[in-house]
C-alpha cells in the first residue's frame, strides 16, 4: 500500500511541475512580447527617445 502512494504522490507532483512550467513558458512568452511592444512603440518625449519603462 505504502509503495502505491509513493507513486500516485510521485505522479502528482510531476503532473503539477509539468503544470507550473507550462504556465512558466506562457508567461515568459508574454512578458517577452510586452518587451519587444516597448521598443517599438515608444512614447513622444522631448527631443530624446523615450523609453516605455521608467528603469
Amino acid at each position: 500500500m505504502v509503495p502505491l502512494l509513493l507513486v500516485l504522490l510521485l505522479a502528482l507532483i510531476l503532473f503539477g511541475a509539468g503544470f507550473a512550467l507550462n504556465v512558466l513558458w506562457w508567461i515568459a512568452v508574454i512578458v517577452l512580447v510586452v518587451w519587444v511592444l516597448g521598443f517599438v512603440v515608444r512614447p513622444a518625449s522631448s527631443g530624446r527617445k523615450g523609453r516605455w519603462y521608467r528603469w
